[in-house]
């Protein structure tokens, strides 16, 4: 490709309303621009990037079994109401209705359609297993759409769905799609975590994210280095402490004190010299509108999504001032498990605790001295807290560290989720009647090429690796006026592209010094210069983007050459 006929337009200035490099060097190196908050039009260098990463894609999910499909994006109300996510989902879900009032929504995923598909065309085990991928728009009406095409509305989704006619066939398919996912991430030239993950709004019984490392990474990973573990931070999972038996003779007897206007963890704390960690805060939470009271430790923070996990809630919050009141007979900040008039559940934090502080359930004041058993009893002592940095790992003795990442993959188990509430059944061997076992598996595109961005980048601009970079090889002839410079320029670039080497030829009359800059910040891996001074000495000049190492090479092996570094990088 001549770079004068590209239609490719390269800025020096950072764009104010960008957050993150990627969508700064995206803008900056002409790949995308901004139609609307969080819709974005790809320009052509960026839409090569994106054909290579869809590529890389299709090759290894056929390669593991997976049949390619093209679904709509339109979805009928119907599907979603049967099952069960049409008021579920939220308002990410944009809905409207066409000119005969019927409802419709545009697909932020396509579970439903995928399995309105196949129970009507498998009807037998013979017919299974299935795994169906496509590569589709999606749209998610975002809140707050930020990180340009990281955190956008619409944009484009590999998503593939496999069906079972048991749970060891599930297993298989995950596994297929757990090791295609690995070679996809390794042939983009990615550093990535497989961690473990909740399934959220898509549901199923387990998943992973597949997380690119980067500091601006909008999601904590949780990871142990000495055994491997690794989870989002919503997932990660806290140490069971063993159980300790407590003497009673140790227990004091409760005491009620007065806390004027002290109701937070620092206010009593302060206020009755002891230590947070010997606090016990109870927290009201409305649990598909009943309440729920939350023990921890007062100097650690609940994890919503355990507390919802723990128990099945469609809808999980905070309780407001009316709820509270009902179930602890006090206002907001005196909360306490001594008579409290709902059910109890306790964090692993608090369970050895012995003599502790709570609330009261009466307005300005605390309680002293309180004990488990004794004073109250409580569900069950579970997993409920956010895991810490030093936290001990759950899975061995070594600690829980921290770091940041930016989701590009998910797989799931969904188990019989969709088929079962969608009736995707078939005859076994028996000819009796199963549910199809499912499993999901995402992948976003343009979050996958702005990720690899956030981890290729210098202060001169992109870096690609070579399997995604829209050109291996920039060709560059230093004055297009000096016929010999052009004419040795226009055959290196016709000798590459006839070995089938990706190459971009800056035809453009402009200053050698413009022409180096936007190689740079579009970050083709080689580039070629060729100039008067070293062409006399039958020489052009090779220099690598990555490490910026530059050579001379004789014009006759410079095609040679070029393909070996390219190999090598």
């Amino acid at each position: 490709m001549r770079y004068s006929e590209m239609h490719l337009p390269t800025g020096r200035e950072i764009p104010s309303d960008a957050e993150v490099v990627s969508n700064q060097l995206m803008i900056r190196a002409g790949m995308i621009r901004k139609l609307t908050s969080g819709i974005y039009s790809y320009l052509p260098i960026g839409w090569r990037v994106m054909r290579k990463v869809e590529q890389i894609i299709r090759e290894e999910m056929d390669r593991a079994g997976a049949q390619e499909v093209h679904l709509p994006m339109v979805q009928p109300a119907e599907l979603w109401q049967e099952s069960g996510r049409w008021t579920y989902y939220g308002k990410e879900l944009l809905r409207f209705r066409d000119r005969n009032d019927r409802d419709y929504c545009l697909g932020p995923t396509h579970e439903e359609v995928i399995t309105d598909l196949v129970r009507h065309d498998v009807k037998t085990y013979r017919q299974l297993p299935k795994n169906l991928y496509q590569i589709q728009t999606k749209f998610r009406d975002e809140v707050r759409p930020r990180f340009g095409v990281m955190r956008c509305r619409e944009f484009a989704m590999k998503d593939a769905y496999s069906f079972d006619a048991d749970e060891a066939g599930a297993e298989k398919s995950y596994e297929k799609m757990f090791a295609a996912y690995q070679r996809i991430f390794s042939r983009c030239g990615l550093k990535f975590r497989a961690v473990e993950a909740d399934s959220g709004s898509i549901g199923g019984s387990f998943s992973h994210e597949f997380m690119v490392l980067a500091d601006s990474g909008e999601d904590a990973i949780a990871f142990c280095e000495k055994c491997q573990y690794a989870a989002n931070l919503e997932k990660a999972e806290c140490a069971e402490p063993e159980k300790e038996v407590v003497d009673e003779n140790v227990m004091q007897a409760m005491e009620t004190v007065a806390t004027p206007n002290v109701r937070t963890i620092e206010e009593v704390s302060d206020f009755l010299s002891v230590n947070a960690a010997r606090i016990v805060k109870t927290l009201i939470y409305n649990a598909d509108g009943n309440p729920c009271a939350v023990l921890i430790r007062g100097d650690r923070d609940v994890n919503d999504i355990k507390v919802k996990n723990y128990l099945g809630a469609s809808e999980l919050e905070l309780a407001d001032d009316e709820m509270i009141e009902k179930a602890t007979g006090a206002p907001r900040g005196f909360a306490g498990a001594v008579g409290i008039r709902c059910r109890i559940i306790a964090d692993y934090s608090v369970m050895n605790l012995v003599n502790f502080v709570t609330g009261a359930n009466r307005q300005d004041y605390h309680l002293k001295n309180v004990n488990f058993g004794r004073d109250f009893k409580v569900e069950a002592f579970t997993d409920l807290c956010l895991v810490e940095p030093q936290d001990r790992c759950p899975r061995c003795d070594g600690t829980i560290q921290f770091a940041r990442g930016i989701e590009v993959g998910h797989v799931f188990k969904l188990g019989t989720k969709y088929s079962k509430a969608m009736k995707a059944v078939f005859l076994d061997k028996d000819g009796k009647e199963k549910t199809m076992i499912m499993g999901c598996y995402g992948i976003g595109v343009g979050r996958t090429v702005a990720a690899c961005i956030e981890q290729n980048f210098d202060k001169d601009g992109i870096i690609w690796p070579v399997p995604l970079a829209p050109f291996t090889v920039i060709v560059t002839p230093v004055n297009v006026n000096e016929p010999d410079v052009m004419e040795a320029a226009e055959k290196i670039y016709a000798d590459l592209i006839s070995q089938a080497v990706e190459t971009l030829l800056d035809d453009r009359d402009e200053r050698a010094g413009v022409k180096f800059k936007d190689a740079d910040l579009i970050g083709i891996p080689l580039r070629i210069t060729v100039g008067s001074k070293n062409l006399k000495q039958g020489n052009v000049e090779l220099k690598i983007r990555r490490t910026a190492e530059s050579r001379l090479c004789p014009i006759e092996t410079i095609v040679e050459d070029a393909k070996t570094i390219l190999m090598a990088l």
